[in-house]
């Protein structure tokens, strides 16, 4: 096997493994601390993208495609810990439009996933969406963490994995096609990202807790 194969085949099983970790800890981070990990249009713009290019996609199921139902089938799950917790991350005078604009949010998402597609085909279209999408992402994260002032539904293991997670296709993308757009949103990505896991980790710090553990940090004893 030589190097170039040896390559394809790692980054090709990495980044669905790294992405399965990010979603199973947002889930379980989700539920314990009653709080979404993933903000609205994020969360809307992932999940449109999952259903089209995994499910809902025509032809033969190849490994992308089962790659991507699998994360749309844990996505689900972060929809549920959404729509029973998000309505405390809205203004409270847009509360009661809580659901309405969230499906909004989610059915622009879909409307935008199935544009891009019919604009630029399913394997072009796939790879712009998802790069300009966690782009957003990223941005939102870094906001999202802004807005709360709080590490609930967030942790350093859903901040490192999604970090790497998307590393990984950046870097095929420049292996691979050296296109100036997927590089340019792959840089503000992987920047984004960066600033977020540097930022969870001092608020963490900052609440005097350990990033990795989420135990009080100990006290220094006098000498």
């Amino acid at each position: 096997m030589d190097m170039a194969t040896t390559f394809e085949s790692l980054t090709f099983l990495l980044s669905p493994i790294l992405w399965l970790i990010v979603y199973i800890d947002m889930i379980r981070r989700g539920f314990k601390d009653r709080a979404c990990g993933m903000p609205l249009f994020a969360l809307a713009f992932n999940f449109a993208w999952e259903l089209l290019f995994g499910p809902l996609k025509g032809g033969a199921w190849d490994m992308q495609r089962i790659a991507n139902t699998a994360w749309c089938a844990f996505d689900i799950a972060i929809v549920v810990t959404y729509f029973m917790y998000g309505r405390k991350d809205f203004p409270a005078r847009y509360a009661r439009r809580f659901f309405a604009w969230s499906m909004a949010a989610f059915a622009v998402a879909l409307l935008v996933v199935a544009g891009c597609i019919m604009s630029f085909g399913w394997d072009w279209g796939a790879a712009v969406c998802a790069f300009a999408q966690n782009l957003m992402m990223s941005v939102l994260f870094v906001d999202m963490l802004v807005r709360r002032n709080g590490i609930e539904g967030q942790s350093m293991t859903i901040a490192i994995c999604k970090w790497l997670g998307t590393l990984v296709p950046v870097l095929q993308a420049a292996y691979y096609t050296t296109d100036p757009l997927l590089i340019a949103l792959g840089i503000g990505i992987f920047l984004y990202d960066v600033l977020y896991i540097v930022m969870l980790y001092r608020k963490f710090r900052e609440l005097g807790l350990n990033p990795f553990t989420r135990r009080p940090l100990q006290e220094r004893k006098p000498a």
